[in-house]
């Protein structure tokens, strides 16, 4: 038979779209052409496929050779198809059954040996492979990572030889599996951070609502320890959300591997551009509110980003993704990311310490703060002051609970977010917080009283039930109370006017 289909997966964002790798040969002069809208690396794959073949030890047809990677209008890009490219030359020509062919997806890049190199993105195309009930066979070093979708029997191989002899069921690759442990033990514990129980507090209600927060005072005062003890206390990813986040570092490979079962803590620097932050390139790749996805995005020295760069995360906060246009296509990345950040209260980082030591005046100190739109601290549900430590504090035996045991708490208080709404308090549409949120005409008097002083707009007013809510979960209480809603509003301080406040 001069006609073979082999199966393969393109790679669009987090998805995997089919590729239907069609080889007819023909008579004519013999050649090798490749059609199906290929760039260049693609193109180059002829040469690979023709070493690879030959080396080893099949024969490489003297025929007019074409591939259509169908369908048409897709990109393809990648030294992905180099294997199924091979593998319809030789069921083409009968050299492997064509039949085996139908079962299997397959992927990988060929080097001239014959040996396969390994390729981004394996993960979703496994996934896509068992939604479509078919094996999927790859390079060795992508199996693992592969593995992880269980709905999918994966097979690594180290060359094309193997592949060839496992179609011909001579000898059979071994199915790859994946092990996956949860991974506490390398966690920073909260227990290292001395004093500053209020923001202890605070670290604790952001993890069991998912709420955002904005850590802001003196330097040295112990922001950053505190933002990076964040991910130590957030329970661990279950399966769907380790998939999703595996599926976001498979298809970026200029990242380190990231541990499964373990939420991402991204920390990105304040000269990062808005294109690093969201995302994007010729070719879209994943930025770092992706690469927080379902895990922590720490900016650090807040008011020192580029101001549009901060503007960036606006849509991503609320829709929890990001769309990237090009001309060639649009790619959607999975954005539900936990947002802290940190800020001096003042150019000079001492406005209101204790020790007096700030000499910027009132308008430099709005200046400053007027970095950070109004829109984008509306989007921070917890304004929390990280104060100076007191005399005796820093040599006084750490005070309150470790990490583990937080941790616990946060899982518990999530559990009953969980069992009543399906989602995270920091989730809830204004419909649902009406529903699942009910004050009593004194709390709302108050909240309106509040309101109305502080100048909040709806959606601050929206975060501060949210969190109220997510403080009466902690307590185990059916509804907020007055207390839970007081302590909510105290987390909105950089709403009021004055910079004296800070």
């Amino acid at each position: 038979m001069s006609l073979a289909i082999v199966y393969s997966r393109a790679k669009l964002g987090i998805n995997a779209p089919l590729v239907t790798v069609e080889v007819h040969l023909s008579n004519g002069l013999p050649s090798l052409s490749i059609v199906g809208l290929p760039e260049t690396a693609v193109k180059e794959s002829k040469d690979r496929v023709r070493s690879a073949i030959l080396n080893s030890h099949f024969e490489f047809p003297a025929r007019r050779i074409t591939v259509n990677l169908a369908p048409a209008d897709l990109p393809k890009e990648g030294g992905r198809y180099d294997l199924p490219i091979a593998l319809g030359i030789l069921a083409a020509s009968g050299q492997i059954p064509t039949e085996s062919l139908t079962a299997y997806e397959f992927l990988g890049e060929l080097a001239l040996s014959g040996e396969l190199r390994p390729i981004t993105a394996a993960l979703p195309a496994a996934l896509a492979s068992g939604d479509a009930q078919r094996h999927l066979i790859l390079p060795t070093p992508n199996a693992s990572e592969a593995a992880l979708s269980h709905i999918t029997r994966v097979y690594g191989s180290d060359n094309l030889l193997q592949v060839c002899a496992h179609l011909h069921q001579r000898e059979f690759l071994f199915q790859a599996e994946t092990a996956i442990a949860v991974e506490h033990g390398n966690q920073l514990d909260l227990s290292d951070v001395k004093g500053q129980a209020q923001a202890k507090r605070a670290l604790e209600i952001a993890a069991s609502g998912g709420h955002n927060l904005l850590l802001y005072g003196p330097p040295g005062t112990g922001k950053t320890m505190l933002a990076s003890r964040l991910p130590g206390i957030l329970p661990a990813l279950d399966e769907r959300e380790m998939l999703d986040v595996a599926a976001v570092y498979s298809v970026a490979p200029q990242t380190s591997s990231h541990p499964w079962r373990k939420r991402p803590f991204r920390a990105p620097h304040h000269t990062t551009s808005a294109i690093a932050l969201v995302g994007g390139g010729s070719n879209p790749r994943p930025g770092e509110i992706s690469l927080a996805h379902r895990g922590v995005l720490f900016l650090d020295e807040l008011p020192e980003f580029q101001r549009h760069v901060l503007e960036v995360l606006r849509e991503p906060l609320e829709s929890g993704e990001v769309r990237i246009s090009r001309a060639k296509a649009q790619v959607i990345y999975p954005a539900h990311f936990q947002l802290v950040a940190a800020m001096n209260p003042c150019p000079c980082g001492y406005h209101g310490s204790d020790a007096d030591r700030c000499r910027c005046t009132p308008d430099q100190v709005r200046r400053y703060r007027d970095k950070v739109s109004g829109p984008l601290l509306d989007r921070i549900d917890m304004h929390v002051p990280v104060r100076a430590l007191k005399q005796g504090e820093l040599y006084a035996p750490s005070t309150g609970d470790n990490s583990t045991h937080v941790r616990k708490r946060v899982e518990q208080t999530r559990r009953r977010q969980l069992d009543r709404q399906g989602k995270c308090n920091h989730q809830l549409s204004a419909p649902e917080l009406e529903r699942f949120c009910q004050l009593n005409n004194q709390d709302k008097l108050l909240l309106e009283q509040a309101i109305n002083k502080l100048g909040l707009s709806t959606r601050a007013y929206h975060r501060v039930l949210k969190v109220a809510r997510t403080l009466a979960d902690m307590e185990c209480l059916e509804q907020p109370g007055t207390a839970q809603v007081s302590e909510a509003l105290s987390y909105r301080t950089l709403d009021r006017q004055s910079p004296s406040t800070l």
